[in-house]
C-alpha cells in the first residue's frame, strides 16, 4: 500500500474554523447596523430635500428597506468571506503543522545521529536504537530484525513495547522472505486480513492488526526491517512513519560503519590464513601483561620439515597444514591464552598467569590434538616441535621469545616432535614421552 500524503487533517480544519469564527465574530450585526443607519440617514436626507412632511416615517421606511435588501447580501458576502478565510486558514494550519513536524523530525534525527555516533560497538548501537524506538512511537510495539552473518536468517536484535502489550514478534525467518526487505520499500498494511497483506501477519501470535514495515539497509544491501503493529485500520501516522524511516536509515548507516570498523580492526589484528591473531597483536598483549606486572609462560612452536611438506605436496597442502595446527591450538588452549602465527610456520602462545610446567602440559595437549587431526587423512601426517620459556627470563618480550627459540632449537636437535624448556634439561619422563612421540610421528 502506498503512503497517502494527507494535506490537511481534522485538527487543521478545527484550528482554521476557530480562527475564522474569532475573526468574523460581531461582523454581521455590525454590518446590519451600518446598513440600517445608512438607510435611515439616507432616507431622512432625501425626504428633507424633496419635501418637509413625513421625514421620520420616510427615513424609517428607507432604513427598513435597506436592511431587508442588504441583509441577504451581507450574509452571502460574509459566508463567502468565511469560506475563503477557512480555506486560507486550513492551508496555514497545514503549513504550520508540517513545519512543526519537520522541526521535530530534524531534532530527532540530530539527537539520534549524535547518540549513534557515541556508540562504539553494535550492542551500544542497539541500546540507542531501543531508546529511539520508545521515543519515536511510545504507544506501539516496535522491533528491529537483522540478518545474521550468513545473511540467511533474520534475528530480533531490538524490541520495545508499551507495558500493556508485547513486542510484535514477526516470524519471518530470512531477508529474502520479508516483503519490505525484498522490495527495499516501506510497506504499510491496513488490515492483516486484506488479500494483499503480508502472509506473516496472519501466522504471527497476535490478533488481527495493521502493520508497518520499514527496510534497513547496510552499504546498499537490505539486511533487515523495522516492524511495528497497531489496531486494524490505523497504521502509524505520517510523522511517526517518517521518524521510523529516519531511524531505520541512520541505524543501518551506523551499524554498517561499525561492521566495517570491526572488520578492518579484525583484519589488522589477525592472520588471514589461520584466523589467529598476528605478531603485532600478541606483542601488544604481552607488553600490556608486563605493564600490569602479570607473569606469563610462552610457547614457541614450529612445524617440523615444513619445507619438505610444501615441496612434496604443494603450497595448498602446506596452507591446510597451517590451518590444522591453528585449529589444534584453538581446541586445546585456555580461553585466556593468546595464540598467534608468528611468521611462516612458527607460532607463539602467550599463557597469562601460567608456569612453564603448565605450558609444557598445554604443548603436549596440542601434540595430541594435532596427531588426532592428521590421522583423519585431511592432510599428510606432520609434527611440530615446541620451546617453552617464562616471562621472568628476560626484560622484554623479544628476550622471552629468544629464550623459547633456544629451547625450540634443542627440541629440533633432539629429534623434533618434542617439547623443551629454556634453561632446563628435559626431565626423564618428558624426554621419554617425546621420544615415543617422535617414533610414532
Amino acid at each position: 500500500m502506498m503512503i497517502e500524503d494527507l494535506q490537511t487533517t481534522d485538527a487543521d480544519l478545527e484550528v482554521a474554523r476557530q480562527h475564522v469564527q474569532r475573526g468574523v465574530r460581531g461582523i454581521v450585526p455590525a454590518l446590519i447596523g451600518i446598513i440600517a443607519v445608512a438607510g435611515f440617514l439616507g432616507g431622512a436626507v432625501a425626504t428633507a430635500v424633496v419635501a418637509s412632511d413625513g421625514v421620520l416615517e420616510t427615513a424609517l421606511a428607507t432604513g427598513l428597506f435597506g436592511v431587508a435588501f442588504g441583509l441577504p447580501i451581507t450574509l452571502i458576502v460574509t459566508r463567502v468571506t468565511m469560506q475563503r478565510g477557512l480555506t486560507i486558514g486550513v492551508e496555514q494550519a497545514s503549513q504550520q503543522r508540517r513545519l512543526e513536524t519537520e522541526v521535530r523530525r530534524r531534532e530527532f534525527e540530530t539527537r539520534l545521529s549524535r547518540a549513534l555516533e557515541m556508540a562504539d560497538d553494535e550492542p551500544a548501537a542497539y541500546d540507542v536504537i531501543r531508546r529511539a524506538m520508545s521515543a519515536a512511537i511510545p504507544a506501539r510495539p516496535v522491533e528491529l530484525l537483522l540478518a545474521d552473518n550468513s545473511h540467511a536468517h533474520l534475528e530480533r536484535v531490538v524490541a520495545v513495547a508499551p507495558a500493556e502489550s508485547d513486542a510484535p514478534g514477526c516470524p519471518v525467518e530470512a531477508p529474502d522472505r520479508c516483503i519490505a526487505a525484498r522490495r527495499a520499500q516501506t510497506q504499510v498494511f491496513v488490515d492483516s486480513e486484506d488479500l494483499d497483506a503480508c502472509p506473516f501477519l496472519r501466522v504471527a501470535d497476535h490478533d488481527r492488526c495493521a502493520a508497518t514495515c520499514v527496510p534497513v539497509s547496510i552499504m546498499g544491501t537490505t539486511v533487515g526491517v523495522v516492524h511495528t503493529i497497531g489496531p486494524v485500520g490505523a497504521p502509524v501516522d505520517r510523522e511517526s512513519l517518517e521518524t521510523l524511516q529516519s531511524l531505520a536509515n541512520q541505524a543501518g548507516n551506523r551499524l554498517g560503519m561499525l561492521r566495517i570498523m570491526a572488520e578492518t580492526q579484525l583484519q589488522a589484528s589477525t592472520d588471514g590464513l589461520t584466523g589467529l591473531i598476528n605478531r603485532r597483536s600478541v606483542e601488544n598483549h604481552a607488553r600490556q601483561l608486563r605493564n600490569d606486572d602479570d607473569d606469563f609462560a610462552l610457547i614457541l612452536a614450529d612445524l617440523d620439515r615444513f619445507k619438505a611438506l610444501n615441496d612434496t605436496h604443494g603450497h595448498d597442502t602446506g596452507d591446510r597444514a597451517l590451518r590444522v595446527f591453528a585449529d589444534a591450538l584453538r581446541r586445546t588452549l585456555r580461553a585466556t591464552d593468546l595464540a598467534c602465527r608468528y611468521g611462516g610456520e612458527e607460532f607463539v602462545v602467550v599463557m597469562p598467569r601460567a608456569s612453564v610446567d603448565d605450558a609444557v602440559d598445554a604443548a603436549h595437549r596440542v601434540m595430541d590434538s594435532l596427531q588426532h587431526a592428521t590421522s583423519r587423512g585431511e592432510v599428510p601426517t606432520f609434527t611440530a616441535s615446541f620451546g617453552v620459556a617464562a616471562s621472568c627470563e628476560a626484560d622484554d618480550f623479544d628476550g622471552v621469545v629468544q629464550a623459547a627459540d633456544h629451547a625450540l632449537f634443542e627440541a629440533k636437535r633432539g629429534g623434533r616432535n618434542r617439547v623443551c624448556i629454556s634453561g632446563r634439561s628435559p626431565a626423564p619422563e618428558i624426554e621419554e614421552f617425546s621420544k615415543r612421540r617422535s617414533a610414532s610421528g
